[in-house]
């Protein structure tokens, strides 16, 4: 018969062990491969600029940024990095948590980056769970790769793409060329090369944007994660940012 005592024991081993492998994988979860820098450390906000009067809803949980959607800034609440970046590849991995709100303007785009219309003319939409928030490159939202529940998928740029300005052949290589999200819930990974004006997005392994040449992308600028949405009386007044980031690495490249 087996005591209690060795039972105990063996628990208390097999807790420990657990503890351990869990704080390794914490550890690893935000440890930079070969060649890139760590922007984030899993552990707070160091190099990062909380907006002013947030209060909390930026935060770091588990060794991830976690955001719900409702910072209490009076001004921007995107979550900026303070340093600028030139030329660089930035790895972030990123989960939509939930989605509490439908978005009833969810447009069909076609492959050349405009929306599908109906016989009449009109613009065609879904209504569909979303959320939305994205990657701002080079100090600005408008060169921002988004996330979201859209079919035509994240990775776009959507701020190029729906600029009436945009040349046509600009408007399509900002389009995503293929939908590679994983569902919500799931871990996804951007892999985003920013070099001159040229910006190629990578999602979960697949290429989404292939050398998307932008003329007006700034020659340098900081890195955001991006807020979006809002409550009103309670309700969601659209498409939330309800999103966790970890694993945020960035190689700078040469000129």
């Amino acid at each position: 018969m087996i005591s209690s005592k060795r039972v105990l024991k063996s628990l208390l081993l097999f807790a420990g062990a657990g503890l351990i492998a869990a704080s390794l994988a914490q550890a690893a979860e935000n440890e930079p491969p070969e060649g890139f820098k760590s922007l984030f450390n899993g552990k707070d906000f160091t190099g990062w600029k909380v907006p002013e009067g947030d209060n909390g809803h930026w935060k770091v949980v588990n060794g991830v940024i976690d955001y719900d959607a409702q910072s209490e800034a009076a001004g921007d609440k995107t979550l900026w990095f303070e340093r600028e970046f030139v030329d660089f590849v930035l790895r972030v991995d990123w989960r939509i948590k939930e989605t509490p709100y439908v978005n009833p303007n969810v447009p069909y785009i076609l492959p050349d980056g405009t929306h599908a219309r109906d016989i009449h003319g009109k613009e065609m939409h879904l209504a569909l769970p979303d959320s939305d928030s994205g990657i701002y490159l080079r100090g600005s939202g408008t060169y921002q790769v988004n996330i979201w529940c859209w079919p035509i998928g994240s990775g776009e740029m959507y701020g190029i793409r729906t600029n009436p300005k945009t040349p046509p052949d600009l408007r399509a290589a900002v389009t995503p060329r293929t939908q590679a999200d994983k569902p919500v819930g799931e871990w996804n990974r951007f892999e985003i090369t920013v070099r001159g004006n040229t910006v190629t997005v990578a999602l979960n392994g697949k290429t989404v944007l292939p050398n998307a040449q932008i003329p007006s992308l700034p020659p340098r600028g900081r890195i955001a994660l991006q807020h979006h949405g809002g409550k009103r009386d309670g309700q969601w007044t659209g498409p939330p940012s309800l999103l966790q980031f970890k694993n945020i690495f960035i190689k700078e490249l040469d000129k």
